[in-house]
C-alpha cells in the first residue's frame, strides 16, 4: 500500500495561530522547568519529557470537542497541559506533593482528570490502547457523539494488545482515533533497526481501519488530519489511525543519555524543523504578530511555569493516611 500523507492544511485565524504558539510554548517551557527540577532532585523516579513533540497534542486538541476523551502513555505532561489541566496541579504531582492531580501519589507517569476527560498516562507500554478502545466503547453505548484519542508511541506499536484493540474497535465501529506518536526511536532503538514494516498506520489495513501519515512537526497539518479523523469517527464509521511523525529532542527519559543518535542530528532537527519556530515564523512573516508580541507571550508563559514550580515547592507532601484513599471505587447504594 502506498504511503498516504495528510490532506491540505486548514485556514486558521491569526488569533488561533497565536493560541497554538502559546500552547506549544507552555509545554516547552514547562518541560524545561521539569527537567531543571529533576536535576535538583525535586522530581523522583522516571520523568519523560515531551520537548519537540508539542505540535502533536496541540494540533489534535484543536480538532477535539468538549467531552472528547484522551488517554496516553507515560510521556504525558504535554497532553495534560494541552487539554487544559492546571500547570500548578501537574507540577505538584511531578514533585509528589499534595496539591498534585493524584495528590502526590502518581508522579510523572500517573495523572488523571475527570473534569478534563484525561484518563491518564500509563506506565506499562501500550496498556492504554485497549483502555482507550474501552472508553470509546462506553461512548458508543451511550450514543453521546464523543471521540477518544488513544495515544501511543512507535515502540508500543509492536505490542500485541494494540492489534487486539484494532480488531475489536473495527468489529464494533468504535469512535476512537489511534494516534501513533512516532518519534522514531522508541526507548532508544531506531525504527529502521527495530521494525521491518516501519509504516505503522498501514497495519490497520489488515482490520479495515483507514489512516494516514502526518507531519508531526507542523501543527496545522496535525490539526487538518485530526479534523478528518474525528469526522470519520463521529459519523459512525469506526476507528481511524494517525501515524504522526515527530521527534523528541531529549532522551527517552531523564536518565537516558541518548547515545544512540548524534548531537548533530538533534541540532539539525531543532534548526530546521522545530514546530514552535515554524509557527513563530508564520506569525512574523504574515504580520500577525510582532517580535514584541511574541516576547510578551514568552514572558507570560515563563511566569506561569515559574509559578507552577513555586506552587509545587510550597505544597506539602501527602499525609500518611492519604495512602488509603482512592484504592477502591465507591460502591453504588443498593436498592432496598
Amino acid at each position: 500500500m502506498a504511503a498516504r500523507k495528510a490532506a491540505s492544511k486548514p485556514n486558521v485565524s491569526a488569533e488561533e495561530l497565536k493560541g497554538y504558539y502559546r500552547d506549544m510554548l507552555l509545554i516547552r517551557r514547562f518541560e524545561e522547568k521539569a527537567g531543571q527540577l529533576y536535576g535538583m532532585g525535586l522530581i523522583g523516579g522516571f520523568c519523560h519529557l515531551y520537548i519537540g513533540q508539542e505540535a502533536v497534542v496541540v494540533g489534535l486538541e484543536a480538532a477535539a470537542e468538549e467531552g472528547d476523551k484522551r488517554i496516553t502513555s507515560y510521556r504525558d505532561h504535554g497532553h495534560m497541559l494541552a487539554c487544559g489541566m492546571d500547570p500548578n496541579g501537574v507540577m505538584a504531582e511531578l514533585t509528589g506533593r499534595e496539591g498534585g492531580y493524584s495528590k502526590g501519589k502518581g508522579g510523572s507517569m500517573h495523572m488523571f482528570s475527570k473534569e478534563k476527560h484525561f484518563y491518564g498516562g500509563h506506565g506499562i507500554v501500550a496498556a492504554q490502547v485497549p483502555l482507550g478502545a474501552g472508553l470509546a466503547f462506553a461512548d458508543k453505548y451511550k450514543e453521546n457523539g464523543r471521540v477518544t484519542f488513544t495515544y501511543f508511541g512507535d515502540g508500543a506499536a509492536n505490542q500485541g494488545q494494540v492489534y487486539e484493540s484494532y480488531n475489536m474497535a473495527e468489529l464494533w465501529d468504535l469512535p476512537v482515533v489511534f494516534v501513533i506518536e512516532n518519534n522514531q526511536y522508541a526507548m532508544g532503538t531506531s525504527t529502521q533497526r527495530s521494525t521491518k514494516s516501519p509504516s505503522y498506520w498501514e497495519r490497520g489495513a489488515a482490520y479495515g481501519i483507514p489512516g494516514e501519515e502526518v507531519d508531526g512537526m507542523d501543527v496545522l497539518a496535525v490539526k487538518a488530519a485530526g479534523e478528518k479523523a474525528v469526522a470519520h469517527c463521529r459519523s459512525g464509521k469506526g476507528p481511524y489511525i494517525l501515524e504522526i511523525k515527530t521527534y523528541r529532542y531529549r532522551g527517552h527519559s531523564m536518565s537516558d543519555p541518548a547515545k544512540y543518535r548524534t548531537r548533530e542530528e538533534v541540532q539539525k532537527m531543532r534548526d530546521e524543523r522545530d514546530p514552535i519556530e515554524a509557527v513563530r515564523s508564520m506569525l512574523l512573516t504574515g504580520k500577525h504578530a510582532s517580535e514584541e508580541d511574541l516576547k510578551a507571550i514568552d514572558k507570560e508563559i515563563k511566569e506561569v511555569v515559574n509559578a507552577s514550580a513555586e506552587f509545587a515547592k510550597e505544597s506539602p507532601e501527602p499525609a500518611l493516611d492519604e495512602l488509603w484513599t482512592d484504592i477502591y471505587a465507591e460502591t453504588a447504594p443498593q436498592n432496598a
